[in-house]
């Protein structure tokens, strides 16, 4: 009998497509510590993007422009509206607002010193601006946030443009996080802030309730900075038509559209992954609400959340985009999560490309720390020329795009030269998908 038992085939185990082993080690951990889990990064579950649309490149009914003979553009001026001074870029890919605090000393003015020597402007983040930052940034934008740490009025009229933010894609509604063992004396300082404590900031500005007050802050700091350099208005993904609408209203000169795959330096996880809309779903309703208006490309959309590539930024753009802002693919080309560190990155519970517990400030790249010895490590210089060589690729690959497609400048991109792979991607695209000339919820079908 028990030889006959040997002889049957057993069924394999078969693991819960809901109960994952992820899922249930984040039970487990949940009933050990009773707290949430706070991390980093951005969304690390799958969601239509970029990567779901194709180019169709020129043949017989479109004549594509020689590379080496035809130039494409790739300028772009933002705060076009009411700005005295707009800001003149050189490529359309900016750097999004990344705070000293959550960054490091060195890491801030590498992203300055990247920016400016590939045209481009970066941005201060919660905190405040440091003298390292402005004076490695040729173009800089101050950001004005809920917590108003760090801000100043002579900081104000040191910028560039001022980008006032209501939301951030990886945590909409919700406000940001620094942890206490990122407070070091300057940062506490700059934020007016104890030492070693965790500060949290607030999940909306304290002088307003909506969209009214927007438009006199807007007005405000139009006073403070006599109307010279343009203002932003940044929101998080969730409702892109009516807040795109609702900033235009409110008198803003540029919108930034930060989609959910953006990164944070720390918020709760549950926010992370379930909060707001990808980056992909939310380009066509915010464009859609700026040409009813009658102001596209009078008020320009930068788009932000997940962008990696030149052809991510030629996505975005040929859906009507200005302009694109990177923030976590900017650290990964300064050295983040470089695989040189992996045995220290092993030695901490983790490994290279998983790496997001950047709010513990124990980053062995120097880069998310606040740690003296850790910061040493990055020297801004070489990662700084590391930034610009990265961003030189992304413009390159967007360009060699564009004149495929027949254009001569990357705002020429357009839905047309676009399909789908995926009826998700078509619908909040809205291309057609690939072979077809149909997409979920077009008119006439």
């Amino acid at each position: 009998m028990k030889d006959m038992d040997d002889q049957i085939p057993r069924t394999l185990p078969i693991q819960s497509a809901t109960f994952t082993n992820p899922i249930n080690a984040e039970i487990r951990r949940a009933a050990a510590t009773g707290i949430y889990d706070i991390r980093g990064g951005g969304a690390k579950r799958r969601v239509p993007h970029f990567d779901d649309l194709l180019f169709l490149g020129a043949s017989v009914s479109r004549y594509p422009l020689e590379g080496y003979r035809e130039r494409c553009d790739t300028s772009v001026t933002l705060g076009t509206r009411f700005a005295k001074k707009p800001i003149q870029l050189d490529i359309p890919v900016t750097i999004a607002g990344m705070s000293f605090g959550a960054l490091s000393g060195p890491a801030k003015e590498a992203l300055g010193r990247g920016a400016s020597e590939a045209g481009t402007s970066t941005t201060t983040g919660d905190g405040g601006m440091t003298p390292e930052e402005r004076g490695h940034s040729t173009k800089l934008v101050y950001q004005y946030l809920p917590s108003r740490y760090g801000m100043n009025p002579n900081d104000l009229r040191k910028a560039d443009a001022i980008e006032i933010v209501i939301g951030q894609g990886a945590k909409p509604g919700g406000g940001g996080m620094l942890l206490g063992q990122k407070i070091s004396d300057r940062v506490a300082e700059m934020r007016t802030l104890p030492k070693g404590i965790d500060q949290r900031s607030a999940c909306r500005h304290p002088d307003w309730t909506g969209p009214d007050d927007l438009e006199i802050k807007i007005l405000e700091l139009r006073e403070i900075t006599d109307w010279q350099v343009p203002i932003y208005v940044k929101v998080g993904a969730t409702r892109p038509y009516y807040d795109t609408a609702l900033a235009v209203k409110a008198g803003a000169d540029v919108v930034v559209m930060d989609g959910m795959q953006g990164g944070t330096a720390a918020t709760q996880d549950v926010f992370i992954e379930h909060v707001g809309l990808p980056t992909l779903s939310c380009i066509r309703p915010a464009v859609q609400a700026l040409q009813d208006l009658g102001v596209h490309r009078e008020v320009q959309l930068i788009i932000s959340g997940g962008i990696r590539t030149g052809a991510d930024v030629a996505k975005a753009m040929a859906l009507g985009a200005d302009a694109v802002a990177i923030g976590t693919a900017a650290l990964v080309a300064l050295g983040d999560n470089d695989p040189k560190w992996e045995t220290e990155y092993q030695q901490m519970g983790t490994t290279t490309g998983a790496y997001d517990d950047w709010h513990e400030g124990k980053d062995p790249a120097g880069i998310t720390t606040q740690d003296p010895d850790l910061a040493a490590r990055l020297n801004p210089v070489d990662a700084g020329r590391r930034l610009r060589n990265y961003l030189k690729v992304m413009t390159l690959e967007a360009q060699t795009i564009a004149r495929a497609c027949g254009h001569n400048h990357l705002h020429n991109l357009e839905p047309e030269d676009l399909c789908a792979l995926t009826m998700e991607a078509a619908a909040m695209a809205r291309v057609p998908l690939a072979g077809t000339t149909w997409y979920p919820g077009k008119e006439g079908f």
